[in-house]
């Protein structure tokens, strides 16, 4: 029999509205495999959020995560850090939204269409959180 521990590449948790419960979710899971010995992070490529929190950014430099993957890493037992949330859309008006690109604000980005910086978004939100 083999004692190796296995390894999971991930667990996605999915739903169709705002407020069904996926973040909440998604940190009891941290919090449960955390509990099993498990090497666990949260991650999400790009959440839409007025509520942030201040963590480690890239180089030494201070970034923002959503709040959400921020208490996420706290119940896997983790260091919050930008790689958790690369692309953070903090609403300004109907139309427009800042956008926080690994913790930092880019106001060209901000400054485009939604089509036009989904391009330039998707490597960085695409890119793996290893560590």
């Amino acid at each position: 029999m083999n004692n190796k521990p296995r390894q999971a590449c991930a667990v996605m948790v999915l739903g169709t509205t705002s407020g069904a419960g996926k973040s909440w979710l998604a940190t009891a899971l941290c919090r449960w495999y955390a509990r099993q010995g498990l090497k666990v992070a949260p991650f999400k490529a790009q959440n839409m959020s007025n509520n942030a929190r201040v963590v480690a950014g890239l180089d030494g430099r201070m970034g923002e995560i959503g709040s959400a993957q921020y208490f996420q890493a706290l119940a896997a037992r983790r260091v919050p850090e930008v790689r958790m949330n690369p692309v953070l859309l903090k609403p300004e008006a109907d139309t427009r939204s800042q956008v926080v690109l690994l913790g930092e604000v880019n106001d060209e980005l901000g400054a485009m269409p939604w089509r036009g910086r989904s391009e330039r978004i998707w490597p960085t939100a695409r890119a793996p959180c290893t560590s």
